[in-house]
């Protein structure tokens, strides 16, 4: 799967069965689930889940737990907007 078709399947009413749980996440806050999409980040422990997990607790707006995750990942908080750390997140998951 590709970015494009990625973004096409938002237009489904659930994630597409072959992503990994990282993207079902992502999937579920661009669909603008939230709690669905941290329920299944906070459950996977790598630097891409913590990266997702600062990602979605900066859109929350608590800075402070966002930074303690992307610590965690190895960043450091973007100054981009959500929506471009989102396109970002995506597109370096699906080019792993």
């Amino acid at each position: 799967m590709d970015f494009g078709q990625f973004q096409q399947s938002l237009k489904l009413s659930s994630p597409p069965s072959a992503v990994s749980g990282h993207l079902k996440a992502l999937w579920y806050d661009a669909k603008g689930n939230w709690d669905q999409s941290h329920s299944i980040i906070q459950d996977i422990e790598d630097d891409d889940a913590a990266w997702i997990h600062a990602y979605l607790h900066r859109k929350e707006g608590d800075t402070g737990n966002a930074d303690y995750w992307y610590r965690r990942a190895g960043k450091k908080r973007p100054s981009v907007s959500l929506e471009l750390e989102w396109e970002n997140i995506v597109a370096d998951l699906i080019h792993h």
